[in-house]
């Protein structure tokens, strides 16, 4: 069975205010670990053709 969207009748969601300085910062600072995490985790060793023979 196919599940149905439901449309939101909104233009927006959430505040129409800027962000704060302390605000950016706190964000930026938060996308740079999840950055710096993802890149971490996705640094496995993998196999080349010569290591496999």
């Amino acid at each position: 069975m196919k599940t149905k969207k439901v449309e939101l009748d909104v233009d927006f969601i959430g505040e129409q205010t800027s962000l704060t300085k302390e605000e950016e910062k706190t964000l930026s600072e938060y996308i740079k670990k999840k950055k710096a995490k993802k890149a971490k985790s996705s640094s496995r060793k993998t196999k080349t053709i010569k290591q496999m023979i």
